[in-house]
């Protein structure tokens, strides 16, 4: 890892270590703005890949880990949470929820709690990697420790 870290990393990087997480975090040389090429860099399943997608689910936001290799059913997922709607986010309302940028939006690390939902197809892989807070930056985790630092919801997210 480089001696400094983005501080979003660095934030993230800490409630791991508060979590009891003990893997490193991956810093890759280009962004990685897929999970088939986060896949590919680290050699995994794309369905390996904890996607971090981020949705306004009327007018709150609402943060949905998915395997790489789902796709989001955004009528599902709002009729297991109970909302009118819930649609894409822009990058405006996923800043200011999570305080990161698409494309590295990491699980934890936000200014405030997020409510979260976790892709029970992720529980098929013993290891699968979420983004750290930066484009460029994953970490490993168990299924069950995304369950437990984000205090998620595990939910199928299609059907």
């Amino acid at each position: 890892m480089p001696e400094k870290l983005h501080p979003n990393v660095e934030k993230v990087a800490a409630v791991l270590a508060e979590h009891g997480l003990t893997g490193e975090i991956v810093v890759f040389s280009e962004a990685t703005p897929t999970a088939a090429t986060a896949a590919a860099q680290l050699g995994c399943e794309v369905g390996a890949i904890a996607n971090s997608l981020v949705f306004d689910a009327d007018g709150e936001p609402l943060l949905v880990l998915t395997s790489g290799a789902h796709r989001v059913d955004t009528a599902l997922i709002a009729e297991t949470i109970g909302a009118a709607a819930v649609r894409r986010a822009t990058p405006e309302f996923v800043r200011a929820a999570t305080g990161q940028a698409i494309g590295g939006v990491a699980p934890v690390g936000h200014p405030a709690p997020v409510r979260t939902l976790v892709d029970t197809w992720l529980s098929r892989h013993e290891v699968v990697w979420a983004a750290a807070g930066h484009p460029h930056t994953v970490f490993p985790a168990s299924y069950e420790e995304l369950i437990r630092i984000t205090g998620g919801t595990p939910v199928e997210v299609e059907r």
